[in-house]
C-alpha cells in the first residue's frame, strides 16, 4: 500500500514542480529572511507524598520527573531561514526536556528538536522534509507555547516527532489538509521497510471562533507492531478573555501475531485572561489504559492541573502550578512506600522566550 501511495504521490507532485518552476518572476532575486528565536525554562517540583524508592517522584508524564529539586527544563534556539520559495529550520534544545523528546536518539542527535527543509511552489502548497514536531494533540514541546507547565498523559504517550516528507495544502483561508509519509514515530533514522502515514484535516468557522483539527498517524513500528492513532483537537474562542480547548485521542496497537488493544484519553482546557499580564488555565484529563497498552499503567487515570500564567515583562512567564493525579488502582506511592490512588504536586516554573 505504501509503495502505491509513493507512486501516486510522485505522479501527482511531478507536474506541480514543472508548472510552478515556470514562474513569471524567475528572473527576480528572491527575498531572503533569517529569524532567530529561543527560550530557557527552569522549574522546581515538590510531590506531597515525599515518597521513597520506585516511582518516588509520582510523575508518570513527560518532562517533570523530579522531586524537591530545582531543574533545568530546556535551553532552546531556533534558526529559520527563507529564500523565496525555499526555507530551512534548525531547532536545537539542551536539557532534560529535549532528551526526553528525542528519547530514541543518543549523543548530539538528542539536541535536534526539528531540522527540515521546505518548498512552497505556491501560496497554497508547502512541502516539508526532515524532522518536525508531530501534528497530533493539543500540547507542544516548547513550554512557552503551553498554558500548563506539566504535560498531559495523551501528550506523553502519543508521538513526539516525525522524520519524513509531508505536504500541506490550504484549500481556502479556513480549510486545509496535510498528508505525509515518515519513519516510525520518534525515530530520526529507521532503515525499516514499513513507514508511517500522516494525515490532518483542519477547518475553522467564518468568524474564526471555532477551529478543529482531525489528526491521524499510523503504520508498523520497528518491532512490526501495528499502531493507528486518531486524534481530535477543538479550540473555541468565547471572548478576548476566555477560550476553551478540547482534545480526544485513541490509539490502537496490535503486536505482530497478537490481538489488538487500545488506550484512549480526553482533556478539556479552560483558559481565562483577565489582563494582559495574568492568565489562568485549568486542565482536566481522563486517560484509559486498563489493559496496559502503554506498558506503564494497567489502570485508568485522571489529572486536574491549575496553572497561573504571570507575565511581569515581555517574554517572561512565571507559572505556579498545582496538580492532582489519581488512578482507579493504587498506582502511586505514599511516603511509607505503600500504594495510594492519588497524589498531589506543586510546580514553580519560569520561562523566558525571545
Amino acid at each position: 500500500m505504501l509503495r502505491k501511495f509513493m507512486t501516486i504521490a510522485t505522479i501527482v507532485v511531478a507536474p506541480f514542480s514543472i508548472i510552478f518552476a515556470q514562474d513569471s518572476t524567475k528572473n527576480e532575486e528572491p527575498a531572503k529572511s533569517t529569524t532567530i528565536t529561543g527560550s530557557v525554562d527552569v522549574y522546581y517540583r515538590y510531590n506531597f507524598a515525599n515518597a521513597k524508592g520506585s516511582l518516588a517522584t509520582n510523575n508518570p508524564t513527560s518532562f517533570t520527573n523530579s522531586h524537591n529539586s530545582f531543574e533545568l527544563g530546556m535551553a532552546s534556539v531556533k534558526v529559520a531561514h527563507s529564500f523565496g520559495k525555499i526555507g530551512a529550520v534548525l531547532d536545537l534544545g539542551y536539557g532534560s526536556r529535549a532528551k526526553e523528546f528525542s528519547y530514541n536518539e543518543t549523543g548530539i542527535t538528542q539536541a535536534i528538536k526539528q531540522a527540515y527543509v521546505t518548498y512552497a511552489p505556491s501560496s497554497k502548497v508547502t512541502f516539508t522534509m526532515g524532522k518536525f514536531a508531530t501534528h497530533v494533540g493539543y500540547e507542544l514541546l516548547d513550554p512557552q507555547l503551553n498554558r500548563n507547565y506539566s504535560m498531559s498523559y495523551m501528550f506523553s504517550y502519543g508521538p513526539f516527532s516525525h522524520t519524513g516528507l509531508k505536504m500541506d495544502v490550504a484549500v481556502s483561508s479556513s480549510i486545509g489538509f496535510m498528508i505525509g509519509v515518515a519513519n516510525p514515530a520518534d525515530y530520526i533514522s529507521a532503515p525499516f521497510e514499513k513507514k508511517f502515514f500522516l494525515a490532518q484535516f483542519h477547518a475553522a468557522t467564518a468568524n474564526g471562533k471555532l477551529t478543529g483539527y482531525l489528526n491521524y498517524v499510523g503504520g508498523k513500528d520497528t518491532a512490526k507492531t501495528s499502531q493507528n492513532q486518531l486524534d481530535l483537537v477543538l479550540i473555541g474562542k468565547v471572548s478576548d478573555k476566555f477560550s476553551i480547548g478540547a482534545n480526544g485521542s485513541v490509539k490502537f496497537v496490535k503486536p505482530d501475531g497478537g490481538s489488538s488493544d487500545k488506550w484512549g484519553g480526553a482533556a478539556i482546557y479552560l483558559n481565562v485572561d483577565p489582563t494582559e499580564k495574568l492568565g489562568f488555565t485549568v486542565r482536566g484529563e481522563q486517560f484509559w489504559d486498563k489493559k496496559n497498552v502503554t506498558g506503564y499503567f494497567g489502570t485508568n487515570l485522571y489529572e486536574v492541573t491549575a496553572t497561573l500564567n504571570i507575565k511581569p515583562m515581555s517574554g517572561l512567564i512565571i507559572m505556579p502550578e498545582l496538580r492532582l493525579d489519581g488512578a482507579k488502582n493504587e498506582y502511586f506511592v505514599k511516603h511509607d512506600g505503600n500504594g495510594t490512588k492519588s497524589t498531589a504536586s506543586i510546580i514553580l516554573a519560569a520561562v523566558y522566550s525571545f
